[in-house]
């Protein structure tokens, strides 16, 4: 049978374009002339629950006097919403085959017609459905688990929930995703139609398939009445915010009211909500109006095997299509909308904790909103900062980088010359004042110079990372997930030498291979080891007597034993302690001892490391000893490897947090420069180049001078990242000038000498022709061009300052200015901004410093001369044997980390400016091999600092009643 609706004149129908926000379809239809028809249609079809928990029905009637000059063909509606529906998804696979649009459907009970239309909908559409079918008398909690799968499934498009009225509570309609809520039965979804904003909701399938009706009895709409009679639920308020944006006006009534035969008998159209049984008399419909009846009763008399019965379903699934679309353009990279926030500069400049106090930072998922971050990519450590999932790297994975700018310093002095300062301001006035998108990738503070010496790490002044208090202390945790497992290694090495010296093959093999309910397997890890030694064997027991001594034992030296413990305190007494002294350790006793937590290889594994699987397989290959017969052994040996992954699983993500203007900022891992290779990590810079599109910034600092942070820098992370830096911004002090310079020396806690605080031209011209040009010289070497950022201090007098930058340019720094964020925030820095752009923008001809095949001591000996400039390099009897055995070893192509003191060019802490002359003495030569270098310790360097007489914890405590840190900094 031929379903049709009468019309009244001829004509296509038309959408109104100021209103095109009232029509989900924006499909254009067209008028199919038939022959005569019977005055008065019944239509049935079926619809979604809706929010009353309904399953309701449409039915509509025409006025019995009407004479219509055309017929239009009800089921092309339904024809042109499948094709156009079909065709999206089309679309859709063209540009991303993988794609595949999916409806969740949640049924309690046994399939019904209803649901059968939607299903066979979905089918004829090409619609993928997955079905979640629940108990008859399932609670809410059971309902909620299920949407809360729903929500997070990225696969899933759309969810319908076709469950008893009961069971469509507000909490669990408002536990569904909007994005998800193909009904439009969310609060938020009905908020949004209310205020005529649908680029993110959903029309409910229902209101669209009336409004369908209505345009099809009347080609133009505007000035028709629309009488609404009955409940005023959400699809009354759908309806009439639908018609009304339709050019329509819209009248409502109740069943009771008295005036009811007039407003009928006015009416252009009729809606019945919720009618039941109550119908309104033919007498009273005008001629040529129309009644709609959206019933609600269970009892659905519905034509299935009509198509017309399957219009509303039709419009869900085009809401499943359109909910899909928006996924994928989610996916796509998103221009930021980033808010900055106002700072308001005091003089004289407040002490770094009461600035930060004094500004509110936003919350950190609306910064991460303004950055095009998705809400699935963020995890909370609560308001102020997040980790950010790696699954950004894949999602923009197409996305060009950003501009890469590395901030490194001049040789350090006592005086502090602001690297953290700089970057900071740098990317303050970038993005705050400039409006270019920049990201600082920063280091995460440990606790030992927190406590010790140096303080805080997050800045100062007006360029801060912000709360401070909450960069500097613990921050998400990643450094107590790196002690926890690198102590694990050495909890796992002590106890397997004290197994294999106490035990014979077979109880090794017994404990390490425990039969389980009769059955004997070897663990995954264990498969692994028995390939590397050529053993092709699962089954435990086709072991030979010989292959199981040979698996069982790892025959540590343990004299040779490299792995050693940390904490994240500088302790000086750990530096050597003995381990094994209990009567229970059976004579195990041995030297060892403590290094700081971020010395140890596992810090410079998350700072290398590209992604997790990257990071498993470093944390598999560090080597904690040798064997007496002289191979290494390994964590993945040791059977650890796997449970290490496991407490890096989220230190491996990168904390999101923002500056004093609220700009982004990346925390990720610490590597102390003058031990390891002191930049932060590879996987940060990679997510903020993408994030901050082709024209952004990524700026990120390395630890101590341009000698030691840069090169390991360029020769290390770069070679580990593929990433190139395109400028070098260089930042220098008139203060520490002048000390390099030939100025005297300075005492932390002492008033400063004169030379410092007046003005000294001599010694700034000194200190710049010296340390200054070197620094510009390491970097040239490295074909990148160099800006010097003059971090100013209010004792520099302006004669100081136009020196230092006249005399910068002239040794070949593309551009040199003075900068005073530390007073004056973002705004300070503008100039420096500016250069940078500027210099981003020529090209750069970066090129690494040594070929990695070059021999060990060549690549030592080619830093110590061409960076440090030393004569020569001299080794130690232990460090020659040591690199004889990387040889052997294979280790030859590892790159080369320096450890060596910060204070000097070269290995004598006092020798200021550029020393000359000297013999560089390499006293040990040490592998990370999980990390992926080789490292040489140059003259006395410690891996455990110490604490001073006076230690920063002095000034550091807390107030019981506020909570508030005071002495931080």
């Amino acid at each position: 049978m031929k379903l049709s609706i009468i019309r009244s004149a001829c004509g296509s129908l038309r959408i109104h374009p100021a209103r095109s926000g009232s029509r989900v379809s924006g499909l254009s239809r067209r008028c199919l002339p038939v022959g005569p028809s019977n005055s008065q249609m019944i239509l049935r079809t079926a619809s979604a629950t809706t929010s009353g928990g309904t399953n309701p029905k449409i039915a509509l009637r025409f006025g019995e006097q009407s004479q219509p000059d055309d017929v239009f063909e009800f089921d092309s509606s339904l024809r042109i919403v499948v094709q156009s529906t079909k065709e999206a998804i089309g679309a859709l696979q063209r540009r991303n085959p993988a794609i595949h649009p999916l409806l969740a459907i949640v049924q309690a009970g046994e399939d019904d017609s209803l649901l059968e239309i939607n299903k066979k909908m979905a089918g004829r559409i090409g619609l993928n459905i997955t079905q979640i079918c629940l108990a008859k008398d399932c609670s809410e909690d059971e309902i909620i688990e299920e949407v809360l799968k729903l929500n997070e499934d990225p696969r899933v498009h759309g969810v319908y929930l076709h469950l008893p009225p009961a069971s469509l509570t507000s909490r669990v309609l408002n536990t569904l995703k909007p994005e998800k809520d193909v009904d439009g039965i969310t609060d938020l979804n009905m908020g949004r139609l209310v205020r005529g904003d649908l680029s993110k909701g959903f029309v409910p399938p229902l209101a669209s398939a009336v409004l369908d009706l209505l345009e099809k009895h009347d080609a133009s709409l505007d000035g028709k009445t629309v009488l609404l009679v009955g409940e005023e639920g959400p699809l009354g308020v759908a309806l009439q915010c639908l018609i009304e944006r339709s050019g329509m006006e819209v009248i409502k009534s109740q069943w009771s009211s008295k005036s009811l035969q007039r407003q009928v008998m006015q009416a252009d159209a009729v809606v019945l909500l919720g009618a039941g049984n109550v119908d309104v008399p033919p007498a009273w419909v005008r001629p040529g109006a129309a009644v709609i009846r959206c019933e609600t009763d269970d009892a659905i008399e519905m034509l299935s095997k009509s198509e017309s019965g399957n219009l509303t379903a039709a419009y869900r699934t085009q809401n499943v299509v359109r909910g899909c679309s928006r996924w994928l353009q989610d996916q796509q990279y998103q221009a930021w909308c980033l808010r900055s926030l106002k700072l308001q500069p005091l003089t004289p400049v407040p002490s770094d904790i009461e600035i930060s106090r004094a500004q509110t930072p936003k919350p950190v998922n609306q910064l991460a909103e303004e950055i095009g971050l998705l809400p699935e990519e963020l995890e909370a450590y609560g308001r102020n900062k997040a980790k950010v999932q790696l699954s950004l790297l894949d999602r923009l994975h197409t996305q060009p980088d950003g501009k890469y700018v590395l901030v490194a310093g001049i040789t350090p002095t006592p005086l502090g010359e602001g690297k953290s300062t700089v970057t900071i301001g740098l990317v303050q006035a970038l993005s705050a004042h400039l409006k270019l998108n920049s990201f600082a990738c920063l280091r995460q503070p440990s606790q030992g110079p927190t406590f010790g010496v140096k303080g805080g790490a997050a800045g100062g002044g007006y360029a801060q990372v912000i709360p401070m208090e909450e960069f500097n202390l613990h921050l998400t945790g990643d450094i107590h997930a790196i002690t926890a497992a690198n102590n694990l290694v050495a909890a796992a090495v002590d106890a397997r030498m004290l197994h294999e010296a106490t035990q014979s093959d077979k109880a090794l093999f017994n404990r390490l291979v425990p039969s389980v309910n009769g059955v004997r397997r070897f663990s995954p890890i264990q498969i692994s080891r028995l390939n590397r030694l050529g053993i092709n064997k699962t089954d435990p027991a086709s072991l030979t007597t010989e292959e199981v001594s040979t698996f069982v034992r790892l025959d540590l030296d343990p004299s040779k034993i490299t792995w050693q413990r940390v904490v994240d305190t500088n302790d000086r007494f750990l530096r050597k302690i003995t381990v094994g002294q209990a009567s229970t350790e059976k004579g195990q006793i041995r030297e060892t001892g403590f290094d700081i937590a971020v010395a140890s290889e596992i810090m410079a594994i998350l700072a290398l490391a590209d992604s997790l699987e990257d990071m498993k397989n470093r944390l598999a290959r560090m080597v904690v000893g040798t064997s007496r017969s002289g191979q290494p052994v390994t964590a993945e040996d040791l059977g650890v490897s796997g449970a290490l992954a496991v407490l890096m699983k989220d230190a491996i993500k990168p904390t999101l947090m923002q500056t004093l203007e609220g700009t982004p900022v990346f925390v990720h891992a610490g590597p102390f420069a003058n031990i390891a290779h002191g930049n932060s990590s590879v996987l940060a810079d990679k997510l903020a180049l993408k994030l901050v599109g082709r024209d952004g910034f990524v700026v990120t600092e390395a630890g101590f001078g341009a000698d030691i942070g840069m090169e390991k820098f360029f020769n290390i992370k770069c070679r580990a990242s593929g990433l190139r830096p395109n400028v070098v911004v260089l930042v220098a002090t008139v203060r520490a000038l002048k000390m390099h310079g030939g100025g005297p020396n300075v005492s932390a806690g002492a008033p400063l000498p004169r030379e410092y605080i007046d003005e000294n031209l001599s010694l700034v011209s000194g200190g710049c022709h010296s340390n200054l040009r070197k620094q510009i010289q390491i970097a040239h070497q490295f074909g990148v061009p160099v800006v010097v950022a003059l971090n100013v201090f209010k004792t520099d007098t302006q004669a100081e300052i136009d020196l230092v930058c006249q005399i910068a340019k002239e040794c070949g720094a593309s551009d040199a200015v003075p900068c005073h964020h530390w007073a004056q925030g973002g705004r300070g820095s503008i100039e420096l901004a500016q250069a940078v752009n500027e210099a981003a923008s020529k090209p750069s001809d970066f090129q690494f410093l040594y070929d990695i095949q070059m021999p060990i001591v060549e690549k030592i000996r080619t830093i110590a001369q061409r960076v440090y400039g030393a004569d020569d390099i001299e080794l130690s009897p232990e460090a020659e044997a040591k690199i004889d055995y990387y040889n052997q070893q294979g280790y030859i192509s590892l790159p080369i980390c320096m450890a060596k003191t910060h204070l000097s060019l070269s290995h004598m802490p006092d020798k200021k400016g550029v020393p000359t002359g000297f013999v560089l003495p390499i006293r040990d030569v040490r592998a990370s091999i999980g990390a992926g270098f080789i490292y040489p310790l140059v003259g006395t360097m410690s891996t455990m600092p110490g604490l001073p007489t006076r230690p920063c914890f002095y000034d550091i405590d807390l107030d019981p009643v506020t909570e508030e840190i005071t002495g931080l900094f």
